[in-house]
């Protein structure tokens, strides 16, 4: 990812998490962020094989001071970590951070000797990793209609009807006036608009998943948890807690529906969901986790768990679709890790309700050309006003539009519930009750595949999804 990129990422995911500093990792590149100052370990003897490893490389080589070296916080919580302070987070910016690199470094040995990872970085979790222009909304007419459209299905749903549970940022408040989620529940969208009542950023995006599940699969029964209502960002060490929280609430899902996660620059998992995924192995459900933003083969977790020996029928990692359906979208993830691709650009979706227009603000994008290098007006450069709440390179005047209900978003963050949907909606079709079943019948059925940077992958294309026209390149001067 460009540095000013990732540069606009920090400060809109910071805005997010007040009083936690953050750093950009790993040390030579710009793939995430994490939190100064500390590192996870699992709770136990491990902990402190961790503290005092830490604590004697700080002694011995003098990378940091070993009095600061401490454990946060009690023990105990389900998702099997603890934090460990390994230094002043408040000590130097955000470009890196010696003392956690040097604690990392310091159990390589242990690590090599034990045969698997003890400690890591606490890595921010978020909906948009990437911060992504295509990211913003899009604002479409009153009378617009979604896409995919509302699959037409015959009777009314039973008692036995699939459950999906998706994990995000809540619901807005008037999000039954929309008729295909008035079947739909969950938690409320926390703080929808700020004080002169400009709707808050990321606020809709759990409304706007909940949307297509619900036009692909419109019998089905959704929840959704507002685990993410931090404008879509969490602790690692947090995030396997709240997804237990999640699926506790109202019983394991047949499927979760995840658009949220990180790299780590591993090819292990993440040490704070570690807990939660065995769990998830041992259940029936299935979790739909999307691909990620970043243009990259880097795997993104959770998502790329699915390639991991024991996930392969427990995940489903989701890329997103070009608008067209013929490639995959340019700042979509990809590699080997990635099993399917669903429709992910421009897509169409409840926001909000339709009880009251709502404002939101975007500042002008001054980046003309794909920044991943693709030829055609892809979504980090259409419509021209897109761009971060930043800053830098921003004009003095915002422009302010207005959401009526739908709108049109893109990212894999909205290929994976069209992907959920297609797996439930194939559950309700075959009678089929094991969603992991389903997931399996659902890939060797697919009749469409696309070539996603040189590999030959299946596309889900629900029915009632329309293809929109990739608009020619912008010309340059």
């Amino acid at each position: 990812m460009p540095p000013q990129r990732f540069r606009e990422q920090f400060r809109q995911i910071q805005r997010s998490m007040p009083g936690v500093p953050l750093a950009v990792g790993p040390d030579d590149a710009a793939e995430f962020l994490y939190e100064k100052g500390v590192v996870l370990a699992r709770e136990g003897e491990e902990a402190q094989v961790v503290e005092d490893t830490v604590r004697g490389h700080f002694r011995t080589f003098a990378a940091g001071s070993q009095d600061r070296v401490r454990r946060l916080g009690p023990a105990g919580n389900r998702s099997g970590v603890v934090r460990i302070q390994v230094s002043d987070p408040g000590e130097g910016d955000a470009g890196g951070d010696p003392a956690v690199a040097g604690a990392l470094r310091s159990l390589a040995a242990v690590e090599g000797r034990a045969g698997r990872r003890m400690v890591t970085r606490n890595h921010v979790v978020h909906i948009a990793v990437n911060a992504c222009p295509g990211d913003e909304p899009v604002p479409v007419a009153r009378d617009a209609r979604p896409n995919p459209a509302v699959a037409e299905t015959d009777g009314e749903p039973g008692e036995d009807a699939a459950r999906v549970l998706v994990v995000d940022t809540g619901l807005t408040h008037d999000y039954r006036s929309y008729p295909p989620l008035a079947r739909t529940h969950g938690d409320a969208q926390v703080a929808e608009c700020d004080d002169d009542g400009i709707l808050q950023q990321y606020c809709g995006h759990g409304t706007f998943i909940a949307g297509l599940v619900a036009a692909v699969a419109p019998h089905t029964d959704i929840t959704v948890s507002g685990a993410l209502n931090d404008a879509g960002a969490v602790l690692e060490h947090e995030f396997g807690e709240k997804l237990f929280d999640a699926v506790e609430a109202g019983g394991w899902p047949d499927v979760l529906s995840l658009s949220a996660g990180t790299s780590n620059g591993r090819t292990d998992g993440l040490l704070g969901v570690d807990a939660f995924m065995r769990e998830l192995r041992e259940r029936r459900t299935l979790l739909v986790a999307c691909a990620g933003n970043n243009g990259s083969a880097t795997p993104f977790w959770p998502a790329a768990y699915a390639d991991l020996p024991g996930y392969e029928d427990a995940v489903l990692s989701v890329g997103a679709l070009r608008a067209d359906g013929e490639s995959g979208a340019c700042f979509s993830n990809h590699g080997g890790w990635v099993k399917a691709y669903a429709p992910g650009e421009r897509l169409t979706s409840a926001l909000t309700g339709f009880e009251t227009p709502v404002p939101y603000v975007y500042q002008h994008s001054t980046y003309d050309a794909c920044r991943y290098g693709f030829d055609y007006a892809c979504t980090c450069h259409h419509p021209r006003h897109m761009g971060l709440l930043s800053e830098d390179g921003a004009s003095a005047k915002p422009d302010q539009v207005m959401f009526e209900g739908l709108a049109q978003w893109s990212g894999t963050s909205f290929a994976t519930p069209v992907a959920a949907g297609m797996v439930v909606s194939h559950m309700a079709a075959r009678g089929e009750r094991d969603p992991r079943a389903a997931r399996r019948q659902l890939l060797d059925a697919v009749d469409k595949f696309v070539d996603v940077r040189g590999a030959h992958k299946p596309a889900l294309l629900p029915p009632t999804w329309r293809p929109v026209r990739v608009p020619a390149p912008t010309a340059r001067p």
